[in-house]
This record gives C-alpha cells, structure tokens and sequence, in this order.
C-alpha cells in the first residue's frame, strides 16, 4: 500500500499545480508523476482525494476533455459548475475543448 500511497501524493501535488481556467488529462498526470500508463490509477486516486478543495480534481478530465461520469463529488454537473465557475467552458455533451483549456504542465 505504501507503493500506492507515495503515488496518490505524487498525483495530488501534480493537480495542486493546475491553475484555474485549465484542465489536465490523467494521462498527462499520469506521465508528470513518471508513470505514462497509469491514466487509471490517477482517476482511483482522485475519486479518494482527501481534500477535494485544496486538491483540485475538477480540473482533471479524460483523454477527449470528458468530465468524470461518476465524478466523486457530486457527479459531472458540480464538476461542470466548477469547471464554470473559473472560466472553463464546458458543452452540452460535458466536454471541454483541450485545444483552449489544456494545460501545458508549466
């Protein structure tokens, strides 16, 4: 479990760096915190995440701009919202266009 625990913390201080108005994939966290294939693991640590407000893992999306269908806090409306609520526009179809919102990781 340690294994896992030093990952967790690994993805949420690679979240903590998304600004606001941006979204990052979990492959992309996957990769910063040096494990490229580990797209799932960083969407079971988020759906754990301790601190949903310090950590913030509404910024996080899939590999097309998806919102999380089971988004662990409150499901993809609240992640829209709070997506909305720092500038992130999000579609009808709950996506967001990553050519505007990704974040370039710096």
């Amino acid at each position: 479990m340690s294994n896992n625990n030093n990952f967790y913390s690994k993805v949420y201080n690679a979240v903590r760096r998304i600004p606001k108005g941006k979204v990052s994939t979990y492959g992309q966290i996957a990769a910063m915190c040096g494990s490229p294939k580990a797209a799932r693991i960083v969407g079971g640590a988020l759906h754990n995440n301790p601190e949903p407000i310090k950590i913030p893992c509404h910024r996080v999306v899939n590999r097309f701009g998806g919102l999380a269908p089971e988004f662990a806090f409150g499901g993809r409306q609240v992640q829209r919202e709070l997506l909305e609520s720092e500038g992130v526009e999000v579609s009808d179809d709950f996506t967001v266009n990553l050519s505007v919102y990704l974040w370039d990781g710096e």
